[in-house]
């Protein structure tokens, strides 16, 4: 069974969700409606049973997760799976130890930096492991395995994605046209209380500056204001990283849209209070080892920055560059999550043994 509670959670269990079933696996999926959840498990044809409503507040989130348990447990106890896999789910590590489920949690942050609601103690001593990535920089204990991946090439990785050219016409521009993304989040997820990104005069600021050298598009979570209406994405959310993958940069408030656009090799200014504050370990390895992103906190340097590399006629072939020496570092996600779970009593014993046998789970990359 797979637990999906946000966006990014399709994009990273479609494609394990695929090859399992491929290979004569059952998999039953529960999905949160948050944001557009439902509209992505749609667009891919999955099948699905809806677990709870996003809330507003913490209010709201804590009558949520009420919710979430008593369906959960319902679909667990009626399914019976012989694992559960999700993301960072008190909900899951607590159904599955009380139904005495095996679980598996994805974690690609210290659990520790949203102190309220306290969500590590919710979930590590119910769960039975906990994935996480080799850049954080947390120790979950004995229930913790690490690989050097980031999430997002569960599903961008070159053998698991190849770019469609036709998002180019759906997007109304011609072959050779250039242009830049911007993406703005809500930050009303739980970890992203107090956070805060590009505001009304920063958004239009930066909008007008761009919109000068090139054509901008903008994906937001929330409504735009009505004076950026026109700038709103114009295809479906599913081919959203088919658009990442051919713009010439990508300016947001966003986390996982930033880490997108860098293992897709285009360009990426991540901006938000959380730079420099606890930030993720990912954020600062991308930037500082592999160069493929900038980070912010305040709008102002993101946005002189964004026209400064819509200046460089060889933006995108520098970033090509620095996107094949950090894939010749990273595994393929997808690849070794199969290998994980279809015998995974036994592997995640030999991971603990010797973390290095993720590495045949490398690529060439030409």
């Amino acid at each position: 069974m797979i637990s999906v509670g946000h966006p990014a959670h399709v994009h990273f269990f479609k494609n394990l969700i695929w090859n399992l079933e491929k290979k004569g696996h059952i998999v039953k999926i529960a999905a949160r409606d948050k944001d557009v959840v439902l509209k992505l498990l749609d667009s891919y044809g999955f099948d699905y049973e809806i677990i709870s409503s996003k809330g507003n507040n913490l209010i709201d989130l804590g009558i949520e997760l009420i919710k979430r348990h008593l369906k959960l447990f319902k679909i667990m106890r009626d399914f019976n799976p012989n694992l559960v896999f999700s993301g960072f789910d008190p909900s899951v590590a607590q159904v599955g130890r009380i139904l005495h489920v095996p679980t598996i949690v994805f974690a690609d942050n210290r659990p520790d930096v949203t102190k309220f609601p306290p969500i590590g103690p919710m979930v590590i001593p119910f769960v039975d492991t906990v994935l996480t990535l080799s850049t954080v920089e947390y120790d979950f204990g004995s229930k913790g395995i690490k690989m050097d991946g980031y999430k997002e090439l569960a599903y961008l990785h070159p053998n698991s994605f190849k770019p469609d050219p036709m998002v180019i016409k759906e997007a109304g521009l011609s072959k050779d046209t250039e242009f830049a993304l911007v993406r703005f989040v809500g930050l009303g997820a739980y970890h992203d209380i107090a956070g805060s990104g590009f505001n009304f005069d920063t958004k239009m600021k930066l909008i007008k500056e761009i919109e000068a050298q090139l054509p901008v598009f903008i994906s937001s979570e929330s409504q735009l204001p009505a004076q950026l209406e026109k700038y709103k994405l114009p295809v479906s959310p599913e081919k959203i990283h088919d658009l990442i993958y051919y713009s010439k940069l990508l300016i947001c408030d966003s986390q996982t849209m930033a880490t997108e656009a860098a293992v897709l090799g285009t360009p990426a200014i991540r901006c938000n209070s959380f730079v420099g504050i606890n930030d993720m370990e990912n954020f600062k390895e991308l930037e500082q080892k592999y160069g493929l992103i900038f980070n912010y906190s305040d709008p102002e340097k993101a946005i002189n920055k964004a026209l400064e590399l819509l200046r460089v006629p060889t933006l995108k072939d520098e970033w090509n560059l620095k996107r094949k020496r950090m894939l010749q570092d990273k595994i393929d996600v997808t690849a070794f999550m199969i290998w994980l779970v279809e015998n995974y009593v036994d592997r995640v014993y030999n991971m603990k043994l010797d973390p290095t046998i993720q590495y045949q789970f490398r690529s060439v990359v030409e």
